[in-house]
């Protein structure tokens, strides 16, 4: 037995003794190594993190043995093929750090009506180099009003109108023997209030009343709600709703969503065995929504406390038992300081980038990068082993995620500047070139977040040239900082707003809906053709993908600043193994020039990575209005 510090060794003994009486674990002539391999590795982890959450309850022994059964049944469940892609992902574990990444992103239902339309895409998604796709909420869920899928009636069914479970599993296969990924939401703040688990505890069942915070009386809720912040106060005040019964339940954001109680370690196994099952369907990455709500301690915001940290890497430590190769994606948009604290091999190994998105934009519509640059310098390296997702919009709306503080050292009062921006973005500002719809908007405040597709923020439904500079000037920053490049699929051929979203039921109170348009048949037939928009949007990010995987700089996340001395030009400089990636970006509506002495640094001779032209820095850069150069230069000699 490996002896590990901080281990109750009887315990050890324990858990190792249930799971070898199990006999039903391994199947006749099975070698019990790998479970007895992995139990040895990786049980230490497991225990000071179950123990950290949970040690003080009487229960304790038999809760963790309980966990430990749970694991080793669900590792004998796993496919042969999954535990081959396991040991191969073990051999490579920096596998989605590959410069050959790249993310798209849909709804299965708009995009493709049906799991098995989704299957008649892969040709596509082969064609675009998709490596990744993130499917929307697809689980059962309440209609119409289900939050875009992200209220969840069972993670074990898909909804019926996209398809079944056994479908997801064959597409799951397919899409593997195709090199891509399968990522799909794990929705683990809350479920809906037609869950099973929640219709027990509508109906007074002790056991599953105490999977919810549910109280006989406004006590704990105003005590809670003290130091709570109304999240979507424009669907119910406060945080926790009335049920029939007189009692009341906790609703971060939706009456209709229910939130789990974490401190109670039934629930922890629960979600487990959710999490599990899904990875056993051939599941590779689990999008953890709202990881910053998952744990509630009374006299905190209950946000981003610590314990919320310690439950994401027990899961982790469950799924090195059982599912080795599940990665975690973390969504939360929140102070970037609490972003990036969720960013961890033994955490969430990817993350979205939302700061980084939230000052594309903002560059986009001041012309200036000194934002952005801040940004890049900052906040943008993270620990090794771990991926930022990259994106310029995705599903949500766009919030202006920026610290105050970090604005305020340039002069920038926050609270002014994104009443600008969403003025800005709605076309409330005296030449803004966005067509962005409000979410969430408040007349009286100025305070509102950003609806719209990246093609109509740029300013394509006027059809201004400009417009298609813009998207790739927008793109090549989520290409080339590092990370995985996330595509809202559809965006690649500038699909425009859809301003009928409001005619749909249960979507005419969310204008979220006007940039998830159906799939754009019509754009997609026009891809090929440079003349027309759709064709230069296509054809050009097709070209900056290409140059990516061609270029070995861009593998990983590191990254390097450079200051241009134009607050104009965005610059920052990706390292490779004896070679040097400059990148300058003009963000700006007119001509502007790098000097030669800013670029002093470099040896005079560089090369144009797109083009393959030869560049000479002697005599400086000039860069046209939303141009873009991705550069390989070598550092000046002594």
């Amino acid at each position: 037995m490996v002896e590990a510090a901080g281990v109750d060794q009887a315990l050890w003994q324990h858990a190792l003794s249930a799971l070898g009486a199990q006999a039903d674990l391994m199947p006749e002539g099975q070698d019990s190594s790998d479970v007895r391999h992995r139990f040895d590795r990786h049980f230490p982890d497991l225990y000071r993190l179950f123990h950290a959450l949970y040690g003080s309850r009487p229960d304790f022994q038999e809760q963790l043995t309980a966990l430990v059964l749970q694991t080793a049944r669900s590792w004998n469940d796993r496919p042969a093929e999954l535990k081959a892609l396991d040991a191969e992902r073990e051999r490579n574990s920096g596998w989605f750090l590959s410069n050959n990444m790249l993310g798209g992103v849909c709804y299965v239902d708009r995009y493709a009506e049906d799991l098995d339309g989704v299957r008649a895409r892969i040709p596509y998604f082969k064609e675009l180099g998709l490596t990744y796709l993130h499917l929307m909420p697809l689980f059962l869920a309440p209609e119409p009003h289900s939050d875009g899928g992200y209220a969840v009636s069972s993670y074990r069914d898909v909804n019926p109108k996209l398809g079944t479970m056994e479908q997801l599993r064959d597409l799951a296969a397919e899409l593997r023997a195709n090199g891509i990924s399968l990522v799909v939401d794990f929705i683990f703040n809350h479920t809906s209030d037609e869950h099973e688990w929640a219709r027990r505890a509508a109906a007074g069942d002790p056991e599953f009343s105490d999977y919810y915070w549910i109280y006989p009386d406004r006590t704990m809720p105003d005590a809670f709600e003290q130091n709570v912040r109304e999240i979507f106060p424009d669907d119910h005040p406060g945080s926790f709703i009335e049920m029939p019964d007189g009692r009341w339940v906790w609703a971060t954001f939706h009456t209709f969503q229910w939130d789990l109680n974490y401190s109670n370690p039934d629930v922890f196994r629960a979600m487990a065995g959710e999490m599990l099952f899904l990875a056993n369907q051939g599941v590779d990455i689990l999008r953890m929504d709202a990881v910053a709500f998952i744990w509630k301690r009374l006299g905190t915001p209950c946000e981003n406390l610590p314990e919320a940290h310690t439950l994401l890497q027990a899961f982790n430590a469950v799924c090195r038992l059982a599912a080795p190769s599940l990665l975690f994606k973390s969504e939360a948009i929140v102070h970037p300081d609490e972003v990036a604290l969720y960013i961890d091999p033994a955490e969430c190994q990817l993350s979205y980038n939302p700061l980084q998105m939230a000052l594309i934009w903002e560059a986009m519509a001041t012309r200036d990068v000194s934002l952005l640059a801040q940004a890049l310098e900052r906040r943008h390296n993270i620990p090794a082993g771990t991926s930022w997702v990259n994106y310029v919009r995705s599903h949500d709306d766009i919030g202006w995620t920026f610290a105050d503080e970090d604005a305020a050292e340039l002069g920038i009062n926050g609270f002014d500047h994104r009443r600008f921006l969403n003025s800005f973005y709605v076309n409330r500002f005296p030449g803004s070139f966005a067509r962005g719809v409000p979410f969430q908007d408040n007349p009286r405040t100025g305070d509102c977040r950003i609806s719209g597709t990246t093609a109509s923020l740029c300013g394509l439904e006027d059809g201004t040239g400009q417009a298609v500079d813009r998207i790739l000037l927008a793109h090549s920053v989520a290409f080339s900082t590092g990370g995985i490049p996330l595509l809202y699929l559809g965006d690649e051929v500038g699909q425009l707003n859809d301003y009928g979203y409001a005619l749909e039921e249960g979507h005419g109170t969310d204008s979220r809906w006007v940039h998830r348009p159906h799939y754009p048949g019509e754009r997609y037939a026009k891809r090929h053709d440079r003349t027309t928009p759709e064709g230069a949007v296509f054809e050009g990010l097709r070209t900056l993908l290409s140059v990516r995987a061609a270029t070995p700089e861009f593998a990983g996340t590191r990254l390097v600043p450079f200051t241009t001395n134009n607050r104009g030009v965005l610059g920052y400089q990706r390292p490779g193994e004896g070679s040097l990636v400059l990148a300058l970006a003009n963000f700006s509506d007119s001509h502007q020039s790098i000097t030669a002495q800013t670029l002093s640094g470099f040896a005079a001779g560089a090369v144009d990575i797109v083009t393959g032209s030869p560049v000479a820095l002697s005599d400086g850069i000039t860069l046209r209005p939303q141009e873009f150069i991705w550069l390989r230069v070598t550092p000046a000699l002594g």
